[in-house]
């Protein structure tokens, strides 16, 4: 009798299978259930029917459906990929709850019972989602400044590490300002970590392309760390902000003097201005050019136009002319 019903079963259950790929999920619904009665003991019945409830968006039924699949195949030792279906198919239905927590719950139980490169590739998006959520639950403007608040004053007073705690706290609570950003910069200058105040001048400056304090702590620091050519080209950036800021002028000054001592770092980083570019790619110019350097007399004749004086001083500043 009992192989009797076992077959009668799997009659159903083809049954309800044929009325799912047509979408008929009613009738898909009743065969699966006529299945379920006929062998209890089958998981994959309870499976179908599972599916059948996610389909109708009925997913609190998915997954107490999915719970009494794991249930029976726990008690008649059912094959594990088959268990590790049902308790994937629970995740997906609080999913599609939004509730994260418990999605992750049930696909980490899946994924326990049977690895498959699907439920792994969902934990992790999964995972990222929630951790990205706790990010911005965790932003707090007003809080950002308090802290910034505390680590000015213990900046202030010469005590950096501390100083460095309540700016990374204030990041924390407000990631996208560039101010906060600056500050650390400055901090960690003082403790001599140049490479991640560079970081940190390269984030404030990506936030707020304007902000000029970005480019005068990155000037400082890349003088510091003994590259006068990328410094120059951070005040130039200062400069071009704020041609009065007297700190990137002097900045600029320094680097230069800096780099006098490596002509040829002066020629390159020269080449690279699109002024000079410009200047150096104009017919015109290279004509004047040639004729200095057979006549030196010639230049007080170009000097008399202003427009040709502005482009020639332009090169001397730049180290790419030399009078003699």
């Amino acid at each position: 009798m009992a192989d009797i019903n076992k077959k009668k079963a799997l009659e159903e259950k083809e049954k309800g299978n044929a009325a799912y790929k047509k979408k008929d999920f009613e009738v898909a619904l009743g065969h699966y259930s006529a299945a379920i009665e006929l062998d209890p003991t089958n998981i994959t019945f309870r499976n179908n029917r599972a599916a059948v409830y996610f389909e109708q968006e009925n997913y609190d039924k998915c997954i107490e459906e999915c719970e009494k699949a794991v249930e029976i195949g726990r008690e008649n030792r059912a094959d594990y990929t088959l268990i590790a279906k049902a308790l994937a198919r629970a995740g997906k239905a609080y999913l599609k709850k939004d509730d994260d927590e418990s999605a992750l719950r049930y696909l980490n139980k899946s994924l326990s019972e049977h690895r498959t490169p699907e439920i792994s590739k969902l934990i992790l998006e999964i995972d990222k989602r929630m951790k990205e959520k706790e990010r911005l639950a965790y932003v707090n403007p007003e809080l950002a400044l308090e802290e910034k608040n505390k680590g000015n004053k213990y900046f202030q007073d010469g005590k950096y590490p501390e100083a460095k705690k309540h700016y990374d706290e204030a990041i924390k609570r407000n990631p996208d300002d560039a101010k906060i950003y600056s500050n650390r910069a400055a901090c960690y200058t003082k403790l001599m970590e140049f490479n991640l105040a560079l970081a940190d001048c390269e984030k404030c400056i990506a936030l707020d392309p304007k902000f000029i304090k970005g480019y005068l702590r990155k000037g400082s620091i890349l003088l510091a760390m003994k590259e006068p050519t990328k410094a120059a080209s951070a005040y130039q950036k200062a400069l071009e902000i704020d041609p009065n800021s007297e700190e990137a002028q002097k900045g600029y000054r320094d680097a230069m003097m800096a780099e006098g001592n490596d002509p040829e770092a002066v020629r390159r980083r020269a080449m690279g201005d699109p002024e000079v570019q410009a200047i150096l790619n104009d017919p015109a110019m290279r004509l004047i050019l040639e004729q200095m350097q057979k006549d030196p007399n010639a230049l007080k004749e170009h000097l008399k136009n202003p427009d040709i004086a502005k482009k020639l001083e332009k090169l001397l500043e730049c180290g790419i002319i030399a009078i003699r």
